[in-house]
């Protein structure tokens, strides 16, 4: 009965925090304005300016302005959007991309790991702060993006300073958010360790794009990796204590592993189905991990 229950509110809980927008195809476009919010004019100019950009550089940057999240987490539509992509090339994780969900007002710049140190989080937040945002308060959304692209473009080069800005990367979070969200963690995390065989396991690894997700949406890069990696290492170190000292109890039902438990690749991009051909423009493999930042206006 309790394996049951265990299954019921992993459902629940797949069902709930499941993605529900789906993200588009690349279409070997930088600039992909789904709100239709940005001139035909300076979205050529955009187009023309990243191309321009990759060719001196390799640097990889796309634009995604999508009309609303639809109750998605930004940071984690974000991940799945770069993860899709994969904007900048393998060697290099060079790869950045602005997200605007314009009814949220919400934006954020998702940075690649190659380029957390020319776009730390708190640069990324100073250029939503100080370029975008308030340009997007005026009703300008053609202005905040060239803006933010010329300050995303600046960083990488080493033209654009986040002097007098501290400790701003990170919005204050009400302590009870923090509570909740690792709360329903932390009994999940548990559960893991208290049932015997593959059940375990398996929410150990189905927990991980969840602990991937939430800390980083709170508490930004710094935190936010060294939760993740809490969990990546200690679950198992922990797993193994509790099989040692009797303590894991539960017992999953179904006998054997059947695949039941298996997820089906859900998490990995889907091959290379989303570049384009011809010639057009298409990522080159890079990997993202939570670093840049989010903002509002």
């Amino acid at each position: 009965m309790s394996s049951r229950l265990l299954l019921f509110f992993l459902l629940l809980f797949s069902f709930t925090a499941t993605a529900q927008r789906p993200v588009p195809e690349l279409w070997g476009m930088r600039v992909h304005d789904d709100a239709k919010i940005l001139s035909t004019g300076t979205i050529q100019q955009l187009e023309t300016r990243l191309k321009q950009f990759e060719d001196s550089t390799t640097n990889q940057i796309a634009i995604l302005i999508i009309p609303s999240l639809d109750g998605e987490v930004l940071e984690q539509y974000s991940l799945k959007v770069v993860e899709k992509w994969q904007l900048g090339k393998k060697s290099r994780d060079n790869g950045v991309l602005l997200l605007i969900a314009v009814n949220d007002r919400k934006m954020r710049i998702e940075v690649g790991y190659g380029l957390e140190g020319s776009l730390p989080d708190i640069t990324c937040n100073q250029i939503i702060r100080n370029q975008i945002a308030p340009a997007f308060r005026r009703g300008d959304f053609d202005g905040g993006v060239v803006a933010g692209i010329s300050a995303i473009i600046g960083a990488i080069g080493g033209e654009y300073s986040a002097e007098g800005f501290e400790d701003e990367s990170v919005e204050d979070i009400p302590w009870f958010v923090g509570l909740f969200v690792f709360g329903i963690l932390g009994i999940f995390s548990f559960l893991g360790l208290s049932i015997k065989g593959g059940a375990g396991w398996f929410l150990y690894v189905f927990l991980i794009p969840f602990y991937a997700a939430f800390p980083f949406a709170l508490y930004g890069w710094e935190t936010g990796k060294l939760i993740l990696l809490g969990h990546l290492f200690g679950f198992p170190i922990l797993k193994v204590i509790f099989n040692k000292m009797g303590w894991s109890k539960l017992e999953s039902s179904g006998g054997g592993s059947g695949g039941g438990w298996s997820s089906g690749g859900g998490w990995s991009s889907g091959g290379g189905g989303w570049s384009s051909g011809g010639g057009g423009f298409s990522g080159g493999g890079g990997s993202f991990g939570g670093g840049g930042s989010s903002g509002s206006w």
